[in-house]
């Protein structure tokens, strides 16, 4: 400091103060950053386990999750750490096939138990509508429409369905195809039973997916199938996501699994769907 110049009292010390803050605040959010971007490039975080990677302590780890659940970027369930889908972020199908896996099988099994009568499938794009396709009787032959390439691809070579491939741009990230191509070709069809996914699902905003241009074709499918399924692991509840493409009372049947508390289930019932806790 020059020769002369006055420093008012305790100058230093807020100045010290100031940089101390502002560098811890830096070195929090960076830290959190790297957690977020663990989960997303995961799929799934263990507590316990990124704990001990990002060596730090698992309160901390715990306070930092709190404060990214808060801001909507990940939930929290049975001690597993999920990143949550926005317009700015969604899953690879290849993360969501192993996420949730036995849960999954059990809701794909129950789903198909629901045909009835059905002649006519709609199978949605995602990992659980797929599981769904791979279980479908091979005893009966049934028309099976679906957006999703790896759906197609498998029934196809199976040779017991005919398969209907919708057409349109194919996602990178799914493998799903979309835009108004896609919503076109639906709209042409009336399908009895149609197994549709979401990325979210909220009592408040009803079924919401990341993307605008796969809502548009999933507001497609629920228009056209005269029974909507929805199947989706627990972990969908009480998400949001960017593109709202349908409302609760739009659908027939929500099938997830048990580790959905009843109490919360009976929020969704209340709409007028049937709840199927597997």
């Amino acid at each position: 400091m020059p020769a002369g110049f006055f420093r008012p009292p305790g100058l230093c010390t807020s100045l010290c103060s100031v940089t101390s803050t502002t560098n811890t605040d830096g070195h929090v959010h960076s830290r959190r950053e790297s957690i977020l971007a663990r989960a997303r490039d995961l799929g799934r975080l263990n507590v316990a386990e990124t704990a001990l990677a990002l060596d730090i302590s698992a309160e901390t780890l715990r306070r930092d999750l709190r404060s990214l659940e808060t801001e909507g970027l990940v939930r929290r369930s049975y001690g597993t750490v999920y990143p949550v889908e926005s317009g700015r972020y969604e899953t690879s199908l290849f993360a969501r096939e192993s996420m949730n896996s036995a849960e999954k099988q059990r809701v794909a099994s129950s789903a198909v138990e629901q045909l009835g009568e059905a002649q006519t499938v709609f199978i949605d794009e995602g990992s659980l509508p797929q599981l769904v396709a791979f279980a479908l009787p091979k005893t009966r032959q049934l028309t099976v429409l679906s957006t999703s390439l790896p759906v197609a691809a498998a029934l196809a070579a199976e040779g017991v369905h005919e398969v209907i491939l919708i057409g349109g741009r194919v996602r990178g990230n799914t493998l799903g195809v979309v835009d108004h191509w896609a919503a076109d070709m639906l709209a042409s069809f009336v399908i009895d039973v149609g197994f549709i996914g979401a990325n979210g699902v909220s009592v408040t905003h009803g079924f919401t997916t990341p993307d605008p241009s796969v809502a548009a074709v999933k507001r497609a499918a629920v228009e056209v199938c005269t029974r909507k399924v929805f199947v989706g692991a627990h972990t969908k509840f009480g998400v949001s996501s960017f593109a709202r493409f349908a409302s609760l009372s739009e659908f027939d049947l929500l099938i997830t699994g048990h580790q959905l508390p009843a109490h919360q289930a009976a929020r969704y019932a209340a709409f007028g769907a049937r709840m199927l806790r597997v």
